[in-house]
């Protein structure tokens, strides 16, 4: 017999796994300076993952967070252009500090939010991401760092950081992963804004491969 329903929606706030209700995006630090210092992975293929998350977090109504450092400060500049793009009226949380959860303002948004599920992504992976996730884990949190969205000074760097979070608890994901995660089911009305995106990534995507960027 055909399959064309989709299963019963499990109780999304209450899910083991990731669902629009039961979770926050979080953006830390993709501003210019971090990006001219990123070697483990092309910028571009960090800006089409970034941007993905962004779309997914937007289409699923997720709410995301966005923090710089230093723009205050007048050292650093805020959040790349073609990022801040996709996120109409979010406000950008600046800190002083490496750690986004030692500032009062970031914790009291991620708070807000009301969820404890925090996908989290941010430049560079062993400073900005790691510290944070490290933070949040010992605090109750359950942490998921997308490993395709983020860069580090070297891949050493990087590879290390995620073996640290790991070690601590944190759960990656792909940028992907997520909107597979919050899609959850092809026969669900939602699934059209996951496809939406996937037919704006993987064009991108391919693009990127053949031009030798990814």
């Amino acid at each position: 017999m055909p399959k064309t329903e989709p299963e019963p929606i499990r109780a999304p706030k209450t899910d083991h796994l990731l669902a629009p209700e039961n979770c926050a995006l979080v953006l830390i630090d993709y501003q210019p300076e971090q990006y001219r210092t990123v070697m483990s992975s092309s910028h571009e293929e960090i800006d089409l993952n970034v941007i993905a998350l962004c779309k997914l977090a937007t289409a699923y109504d997720v709410p995301l967070i966005v923090s710089t450092v230093g723009v205050d400060m007048g050292v650093n500049e805020g959040t790349a252009k073609q990022i801040m793009a996709e996120l109409e009226g979010v406000q950008e949380i600046d800190r002083t500090g490496v750690n986004a959860w030692e500032d009062k303002d970031f914790r009291e948004a991620v708070e807000a939010t009301g969820r404890k599920k925090i996908v989290m992504a941010g430049l560079w992976t062993e400073v900005c991401l790691t510290f944070p996730t490290l933070d949040m884990l010992a605090e109750g949190y359950e942490v998921y760092p997308v490993a395709d969205a983020v860069g580090g000074i070297s891949a050493v760097s990087h590879d290390r950081a995620f073996d640290r979070m790991i070690q601590a608890g944190a759960q990656p994901v792909t940028a992907i992963s997520f909107g597979s995660e919050l899609m959850r089911n092809w026969a669900r009305p939602a699934s059209d804004q996951f496809r939406s995106v996937l037919q704006w990534y993987f064009p991108k995507r391919f693009e990127l491969m053949k031009d030798g960027k990814i």
